[in-house]
């Protein structure tokens, strides 16, 4: 068997096994939908207000398709990790072709789907119920690439948690204890003004920045200028090489 047909049939595997789980994929798509209802519609932005949610609409798309790549593969790999170890089940891979950068690759393009379906339908919501306008551009296009590449990266960052946590538990506590910071530090939400100017440096050494920067410079026409989304593409696409190589080696041979 082929490293591609490996790859398909662990694919195929865990694709089964997430639509089987119909708590899971109901909360993929309707915790981000909540944040845009929450913050998009009750909350509002201000454009001439100041404060948190100053800047028009437009501007945090990135911050909302931030949260689904962010959020659902650090917690769905990680926990896949946990239950294959707390069921044996990678004594049992052991004995097998799949190696184990497959197994996390066949992970990943599920999560890339599913990732992809619910951005897709999130940034339709975005639009019609917060009057945020997105320009149709090619440009817009590079979104794709965006976030297959932060679906890796935090793919590969989930399966170093799976492997530190001793359990679905420290998983999830683990995953919330990184994802949490870096969603409100990365440029997302929270804009670099309204953090002190000794840290705003501190903000490129979060992944999730030079995601939130690309989105915003294809989404937002007053980010857009220059080669921002081609640098941010490429420095994004670096440190998820990085990561995914890190989850690869982090996966247990054995249990």
């Amino acid at each position: 068997m082929t490293a591609t047909r490996r790859i398909a049939a662990e694919f195929r595997a865990a694709w089964f096994s997430f639509l089987r789980r119909r708590t899971a994929v109901f909360f993929t798509f309707f915790f981000p939908a909540i944040l845009v209802v929450i913050f998009g519609v009750l909350v509002e932005t201000q454009p001439t207000g100041g404060g948190l949610f100053a800047e028009p609409p437009g501007y945090y798309i990135a911050g909302y398709l931030a949260v689904v790549v962010l959020f659902t593969p650090l917690s769905r790999v990680g926990s896949e990790i946990a239950r294959h170890r707390d069921g044996n089940r990678f004594e049992k891979l052991a004995t097998t072709p799949l190696r184990r950068w497959e197994w996390l690759l066949g992970q990943t393009l599920v999560n890339a789907v599913v990732i992809g379906l619910a951005g897709l339908l999130l940034l339709g919501l975005i639009v019609l119920v917060t009057g945020a306008s997105v320009p149709a551009s090619p440009d817009l296009l590079l979104l794709v690439p965006f976030v297959a590449l932060a679906v890796a990266l935090f793919c590969g960052l989930g399966a170093v948690i799976g492997r530190v946590a001793d359990s679905q538990d420290g998983v999830i506590a683990a995953s919330n204890a990184i994802a949490l910071p870096l969603l409100f530090l990365s440029e997302t939400f929270v804009t670099p003004d309204l953090l002190p100017a000794w840290f705003r440096p501190a903000l490129s050494l979060s992944p999730l920045t030079y995601f939130a920067r690309g989105v915003r410079a294809v989404t937002y026409p007053p980010a857009a200028g220059g080669d921002a989304a081609a640098f941010n593409l490429a420095v994004l696409a670096a440190l998820a090489a990085l990561l995914f190589l890190a989850g690869a080696f982090a996966i247990p041979r054995t249990d």
